[in-house]
């Protein structure tokens, strides 16, 4: 390979995670699986032909951008695609003649909807987003009749595929009270549109967290994010799960949930340096004995971020090896002394599993203060991703 890493996808995984989540929501709930940031960093071109090989068939993402992509992709005549945020004039315009869905959430995107759908000469797929708590987007009270009167009287420009909102803070238990608060608000709104005539087909509100900590608001269809890709979309959420459903004579419940993504580089050139040298750049490491160090093709420009210089850790040969000096733009130097049989060639795992040992992003994450979903948006679109099975 020309590239200095890869990331592979396990189909094996995916496949698990997807049971599982079945398992707990029921087969009469939409899974929609939400593919932005470049599907968490797990790479929107490999993973929708891999997750329509896995059963989905409902895809949510970002922007238009990211909906084009997944059009490109998209293996399956029924798939559909629902754009939850940003599309200008121009991408409005592509989603309609496109059957792509899409969110409103302010009178002008309603009616610059209207305009794009009579230029087409096709019927805009909307989806209503009202705003319930979250304060950033959404419909509110007082747009809403106006919302219905835009699309009653326009009945050929509007198919309204759904009512949505998005629950602040569903992955903290403590955010208790403000999640039901919000889902009252919710069904009260979802009331009144009904009394103002409109039918609602599909509710939705909740993404992964809610999905997996309040049953009640998985409604007709939920956006599955982070839980999809083998992550819990928090410390809380994973202990809350477990805890409930932990039977009285167990010690340990294993995690239901399997990491997609496996992140690994070649050992590039290894040195030896006496004690008593600096390595690499400035003056933060220095050998206190005689040391092998290897070094690797991988650096912050790829999304291992000069925050975990003489933090980082790597798999090399089944073992942990320290990175140690600074992370550059395009390599890192890695402490393995203690593995003497390394060589130039070697498998160096970023993320993932070798042999019996388990480098996971909780271990980048927690040393660079990041959550998971940020570390994994990070890496690079032009790493390869190749899917297994």
């Amino acid at each position: 390979m020309f590239d200095s890493s890869r990331i592979e996808l396990s189909k094996s995984a995916l496949s698990r995670n997807i049971r599982f989540l079945r398992q707990q929501i029921g087969n009469h709930v939409v899974v929609s699986s939400v593919v932005k940031g470049n599907a968490y960093g797990h790479g929107i071109t490999a993973f929708v032909p891999l997750a329509e090989s896995c059963g989905l068939r409902h895809f949510s993402v970002f922007d238009a951008n990211e909906a084009y992509w997944v059009k490109q992709v998209q293996s399956k005549a029924d798939t559909k695609i629902m754009i939850m945020g940003y599309a200008d004039a121009d991408g409005l315009e592509w989603a309609i003649e496109n059957d792509v869905s899409f969110w409103i959430f302010d009178m002008p995107r309603l009616d610059e909807a209207l305009a794009k759908s009579r230029l087409v000469g096709r019927p805009a797929r909307v989806h209503l987003e009202l705003e319930t708590g979250m304060n950033r987007t959404g419909l509110k009270v007082d747009e809403i009749r106006r919302a219905v009167e835009v699309i009653r009287d326009n009945p050929d420009n509007f198919i309204v595929e759904g009512i949505c909102t998005h629950y602040a803070g569903a992955e903290s238990i403590a955010n208790y009270k403000r999640v039901m608060d919000q889902k009252d608000t919710f069904e009260q709104l979802c009331e009144h549109i009904s009394d103002l005539g409109m039918s609602i087909s599909m509710r939705h509100s909740a993404a992964s967290a809610a999905s997996l900590s309040y049953p009640s608001t998985r409604m007709d269809l939920v956006r599955i994010g982070i839980a999809q890709y083998g992550f819990w979309p928090s410390k809380e959420t994973e202990m809350d799960f477990l805890l409930r459903n932990q039977k009285e004579d167990e010690r340990h419940r294993p995690d239901p949930l399997r990491r997609v993504l496996r992140w690994s580089s070649r050992v590039m050139h290894v040195n030896v340096v006496p004690p008593g040298q600096f390595v690499g750049y400035g003056t933060s490491y220095v050998t206190t004995r005689r040391q092998k160090i290897a070094t690797v093709p991988v650096g912050y420009s790829h999304g291992f971020r000069r925050s975990l210089s003489n933090l980082g850790r790597v798999l090399i040969r089944g073992k942990r090896a320290n990175v140690i000096g600074l992370v550059n733009m395009s390599m890192m130097t890695v402490d393995v002394t203690a593995i003497p049989s390394v060589e130039v060639g070697d498998e160096v795992v970023i993320i993932g599993k070798q042999n019996h040992s388990r480098i996971t992003v909780g271990s980048f994450t927690d040393m660079a203060n990041l959550v998971n979903y940020e570390m994994l948006v990070r890496l690079p679109s032009d790493i390869p991703r190749v899917v297994h099975k």
